[in-house]
């Protein structure tokens, strides 16, 4: 379970997004940092019993920064309002499918799968998506995935057509447009303060585990 001071500074650091702010609270942040990290390895021992591509991740390889990249944006606050946590093959950097959790006030959630991989990767999920059609509708109808997980489909993030390679009326074509292939249960602010917090997640990435390894597969493919 989380700290509810931990979504406390994440609700105010929303309300005071600036630099200054944040050096008055930085204690508030290690604070909230540790109580995630703490969080981050009960999910790396857990999620390792039933995917062991996770068990020797360490909270430093899982967890994104808070500082945002303001470069290229036009939202020039500094900071994130939430704090994230990817678990794949290779760390938080790597191009692999995993598992993702992230707390934010009311907009917390968890998720598995793979997001926006770049044109190299996602060629080859959907090349494993039409070898292995009767397989990957298995893993999404199973029970368990389908109840977390209902769609793997990220909003915008659909092409218009089906790309090019594959006909129009391919029997995979609405799972080839997409450009992720994610599947995410919201979360609400209850939960993650709740003492079930890391049982019901956890339930959730194992169910969503088969579609890891099945993306995960493919990615340790060469493209014919």
């Amino acid at each position: 379970m989380l700290n509810p001071s931990t979504l406390y500074f994440l609700q105010e650091l929303t309300e005071n997004n600036e630099k200054t702010w944040f050096d008055q609270h930085r204690n508030r942040y290690q604070a909230a940092k540790k109580d995630i990290e703490q969080l981050a390895v009960q999910l790396i021992a857990g999620i390792g019993g039933f995917d062991p591509t996770i068990a020797t991740l360490t909270p430093s390889e899982c967890m994104f920064r808070i500082n945002r990249d303001v470069r290229f944006s036009a939202n020039k606050a500094p900071y994130k309002t939430s704090i994230d946590l990817w678990m794949s093959k290779g760390g938080k950097k790597s191009v692999f499918a995993g598992y993702y959790i992230r707390f934010e006030p009311g907009k917390s959630l968890f998720g598995a799968g793979i997001y926006m991989p770049a044109t190299p990767e996602l060629k080859k999920v959907r090349q494993e998506i039409v070898y292995c059609w009767d397989e990957f509708q298995e893993i999404l109808n199973t029970p368990a995935f389908h109840s977390y997980f209902p769609s793997l489909e990220v909003e915008g993030h659909r092409l218009s057509r089906v790309p090019a390679g594959y006909p129009p009326d391919h029997r995979a074509a609405d799972f080839l447009k997409l450009k992720s292939y994610f599947g995410m249960t919201s979360l609400s602010d209850q939960q993650t303060t709740s003492s079930g917090l890391l049982e019901y997640v956890l339930q959730g990435m194992e169910a969503a585990a088969p579609l890891v390894t099945f993306f995960n597969r493919a990615l340790d493919e060469e493209i014919d």
